[in-house]
């Protein structure tokens, strides 16, 4: 699962990033029946609690923001019906974390190639229990064959799902959280956070009317080229408050002035960026009602025929023509707004979405977790 794929449903199998991969709060699955999940709470996922085998009908979960990552193995879709708030405090606008798009797709290669090592254990185990029957007798072989059933049901995903923590620990500077961030970059990031969204669950998006524009690739990587230069801002922005509050001297105010001026800008620059996503998330909306009232006067002109055989029952037929008439003239000016919002959609995320450069051609694509 990408990041750019991070909404309020997880699918029933794999091993997703709190925070990153899947928002905390509490999720429903329809049918758990023979599935598990294991939740890895505490310092980097090292106190994983978990259920195993669920029943049959909805189960509910709970995954909190202090929880490190979700593992899943049932049958359908986890929705989250409700979000998470930290105890005593009050509800607030989510601001998720921000990953590099590649992050996810690196750490899958890292543990993919550990993959094979993980199995060691059980088949070792395996291994005593055969050499060591000859003198201990089958009963020596079958318990050390359930100890690596055993094994191999629990190890390789706790190993690897640690595995990944560490390797993740390791690339802090591939993520940003909310603590990265002030106020001012806060509401920015919020605000470019809301565009993507509105993009990405768009109808038109969903249902490829942008294919002109790949959002699944360039708005993920939209978001974290933003994040990072709001983090830069944020330190820069505190680290001038803590110099004059220090100094209170005339001097270094002076000497912070061209400082200021030129965060200033990088501020106005980032601003208009945020504001070119807000005009492209604008006019995909607005494709999406024209779309809708579009789908709605297809269904009212399938019903037309009816209309048409009542007006043929009651009145003269010349009243008919002219309803019918106005009805295939609305339909008409439907479908050329549609196509005119589509074009513009289209061409604002062209304009602020540049596409995202091809791999040479000798690159191995990473697999997808």
């Amino acid at each position: 699962m990408t990041r750019g794929a991070w909404s309020n449903s997880i699918p029933g199998i794999g091993t997703f990033f709190v925070g990153i991969d899947v928002a905390p709060g509490r999720y429903r699955c329809d049918d758990g029946k023979g599935g598990w999940w294991v939740r890895f709470t505490g310092p980097g996922g090292g106190d994983p609690v978990g259920s195993w085998p669920l029943p049959a009908g909805p189960v509910e979960i709970e995954i909190t923001a202090t929880d490190f990552a979700f593992e899943t193995h049932v049958g359908a879709y986890w929705r989250r019906i409700a979000p998470a708030h930290p105890a005593g405090a009050a509800p607030r606008a989510e601001l998720r974390p921000v990953a590099d798009p590649a992050l996810r797709a690196e750490l899958d290669t890292i543990v993919a190639r550990r993959r094979p090592l993980v199995w060691l254990a059980p088949l070792t185990v395996l291994g005593l229990g055969l050499l060591g029957s000859p003198l201990l007798g089958s009963l020596w072989l079958l318990g050390l064959a359930m100890l690596a059933v055993l094994i191999a049901l629990g190890t390789p995903s706790v190993s690897l799902d640690l595995r990944r923590a560490r390797e993740l620990q390791r690339r802090r500077d591939r993520y940003l959280t909310p603590e990265d961030f002030d106020g001012p970059a806060r509401e920015l990031l919020g605000r470019a956070q809301a565009a993507v969204d509105a993009v990405r669950d768009s109808e038109v998006n969903r249902e490829g009317l942008l294919d002109s524009v790949d959002n699944a690739v360039t708005l993920p990587r939209q978001e974290w080229e933003i994040a990072q230069v709001l983090a830069k801002q944020s330190r820069l922005r505190g680290e001038q408050e803590e110099i004059s509050g220090s100094a209170g001297l005339p001097e270094v105010e002076a000497a912070l002035l061209p400082l200021r001026e030129k965060l200033d800008a990088s501020v106005a620059a980032l601003t208009r960026r945020v504001e070119a996503l807000e005009r492209y998330a604008e006019r995909t909306c607005s494709a999406d009602e024209a779309l809708r009232a579009h789908r709605y006067l297809e269904t009212i002109a399938e019903r037309a025929h009816e209309y048409d055989e009542l007006l043929a029952d009651t009145v003269r037929d010349d009243l008919a023509l002219p309803a019918i008439e106005r009805l295939t003239e609305q339909s008409g000016e439907l479908v050329r707004t549609l196509r005119a919002r589509l074009a513009e959609a289209a061409e604002a995320g062209g304009a602020v979405l540049p596409p995202a450069p091809s791999p040479p051609p000798d690159a191995e694509s990473p697999p997808v977790g």
